[in-house]
């Protein structure tokens, strides 16, 4: 292609290139090492989230490096940079879980300022873990520049004794030591067996599940988030994205704003829902609709959760990993079987300007036991439901993929905190029937609305899995299974009437055709509770903390802390 594009609309980072005044600059790209060239050509930023904090993101580096050399090769310059990632896996179940989704903001941040800061023309993204997926997809739609995105792929599933098993086999066998059903030194075995390579974790949890989402919402290329972490022909799909930016370039489209829409929005809703997803996602695709000023809520999401059969038989609910999706062809299959019943828009844009359906003409039929027919679905509504009702006039999130007893209903046993409630928990201090209230940690109120996979899972390790309810204002992990309630909106912290909630307060949850999280206590007692609520005070906090204490918004709408759809200031060019 050389240094001739079809494209003539000027380049972002002729600001930094061009003109007398910009000697300085380009003397600090010639200390950097670029030529004359170089110079003369596109500047592409290849950036992930490369690093040791976490499995997930262990390889990265590498799978940069070969976009790296894809961008150079199609006559752009690659300018490679890294961002943060929390491990939401390491950070589980302790105070440093609040910094998990506070990353999303700041990692979206990060590269927003390096793109801005540099006027790049491109962006080619690696994530690898759960919030850094759409927190750089976020970064894409929010700065609007040629993109791709490529998740970096999950770790090969673990065999112990003759069985498949992945990380959250070792959280709920904590729980089975803890009743004695299981020995320390099993789980010790377990422990080892459990993540035997790099990459994210293997089931349908939120890394997968946000994979998935980038493949149907156009940003990815087709095909390239079921492959394992470890398979070498992730090398190529890395060297592909490099050239398909400079295409894009050239083209001049289509950028991420054209690619996210409400149509393709709702396209990454029916993805989650068939194939049991986390619940994050929902979360995370009003946060990417945000980006490009599109409002779509938990309603929204809601709506397509409940409208969209589940054919994907994959853990936590189900019984497959994403390897063997890979093995049947990919994403591809779900989406062609899902646009052939009318559950999603064929008419979307993929990164190669091909329509979905056409991207997706070729792919297999499902083969009935991994991804099940629209004529066999497992179930005729999604795996992730919203329910709604006077404990959440907004809504909240529940997985229902895999669940067998839909409906509950006991007294309310009450907790101020995650640390509160696993203290219970590991004395097996509750009693089956109970619903479990954890509160004060959500967005605000935490700050950082924590995952509460540690409690769910040792709850599901103890037996009790479905014999008690777990409600709260944070976050579960796509790992989550079991009548587990979370993203409760409004939160107690923000006027809630989660914060009203006493011990012993009957609370009835009917995840069949009423979607209701109902309070059974009468108006004239909760007018009472009201009038003597008092708000804990608040925290001293300061730091990232602070900051995001007083920006972020309602999970409802995607846990945010701007405005949204963020302009590009870049109209000027050099005169010289």
């Amino acid at each position: 292609m050389g240094n001739e594009r079809r494209n003539t609309t000027p380049l972002r980072s002729r600001v930094t290139t061009d003109g007398l005044d910009r000697a300085p600059h380009r003397a600090f790209m010639r200390g950097s090492g670029l030529s004359e060239e170089d110079i003369a050509k596109p500047m592409i930023g290849v950036v992930s989230t490369h690093g040791e904090t976490s499995p997930c993101n262990a390889n990265l580096g590498d799978q940069a490096a070969h976009a790296h050399a894809g961008v150079k090769e199609a006559g752009g310059t690659p300018r490679a940079f890294t961002t943060i990632s929390v491990s939401d896996g390491i950070s589980m179940n302790h105070q440093g879980m609040k910094c998990s989704l506070m990353s999303r903001e700041l990692i979206a941040d990060s590269i927003e300022l390096v793109m801005r800061g540099h006027a790049y023309d491109g962006l080619v993204g690696f994530g690898g873990c759960d919030k850094n997926l759409p927190a750089i997809i976020m970064a894409m739609v929010r700065c609007n520049a040629p993109s791709v995105f490529v998740f970096g792929g999950s770790t090969l599933v673990g065999q112990w004794r003759g069985k498949p098993v992945s990380v959250l086999d070792t959280y709920e066998g904590a729980g089975a030591v803890m009743t004695g059903a299981m020995s320390r030194e099993d789980l010790e075995d377990l422990e080892r067996a459990a993540m035997p390579t790099i990459g994210a974790c293997p089931g349908q949890f939120t890394a997968n599940t946000m994979g998935m989402v980038s493949e149907v919402l156009g940003i990815a290329p087709l095909g390239s988030s079921m492959i394992p972490a470890v398979y070498a022909e992730r090398d190529s799909v890395a060297r592909k994205a490099g050239g398909m930016v400079m295409d894009i370039l050239e083209r001049g489209g289509p950028l991420p704003r054209d690619l996210i829409t409400r149509k393709s929005l709702e396209n990454a809703c029916a993805i989650v829902a068939a194939t049991g997803g986390s619940t994050n996602a929902g979360m995370h695709i009003s946060a990417i609709a945000h980006e490009a000023g599109i409002t779509f809520t938990m309603d929204d999401v809601g709506a397509v959760f409940e409208r969209t059969p589940l054919i994907g038989n994959l853990r936590p609910g189900g019984a497959y990993y994403a390897i063997d999706v890979h093995r049947l062809g990919g994403v591809a299959v779900i989406i062609k079987e899902l646009i052939s019943g009318g559950f999603m828009h064929g008419d979307t844009l993929c990164l190669t300007g091909e329509t979905l359906e056409q991207a997706v003409a070729d792919a297999p039929a499902p083969d009935g036991e991994v991804i099940r027919p629209l004529s066999d679905a497992i179930d005729s509504s999604g795996g992730v439901i919203v329910l709604k009702g006077n404990l959440a006039t907004e809504g909240a999130f529940i997985k229902v993929a895999g669940l067998k007893k839909r409906v509950h209903e006991g007294p309310a046993r009450v907790f101020e905190s995650e640390e509160d409630c696993m203290k219970a928990i590991r004395k097996q201090d509750y009693e089956p029937g109970d619903v479990i209230i954890i509160r004060n940690e959500g967005p605000k109120g935490g700050p950082g609305m924590r995952e509460m996979l540690g409690p769910t899972a040792v709850l599901y390790g103890q037996g009790m899995g479905e014999k008690v309810a777990l409600v709260t204002d944070g976050r579960f992990s796509g790992a989550t299974r079991g009548m587990c309630i979370g993203y409760l909106s409004p939160e107690a912290a923000a006027g809630g009437l989660l914060a009203l909630v006493q011990n012993g307060d009957r609370i009835r949850i009917d995840t069949n055709e009423a979607r209701t999280m109902t309070l059974l206590v009468d108006e004239d007692e909760l007018a009472s509770r009201r009038a003597r609520f008092e708000q804990a005070k608040p925290r001293k906090l300061a730091g990232a903390h602070e900051k995001y204490a007083a920006l972020v918004g309602s999970a409802y709408a995607g846990a945010v802390t701007h405005s949204g759809a963020v302009e590009w200031p870049y109209d000027e060019v050099p005169n010289d």
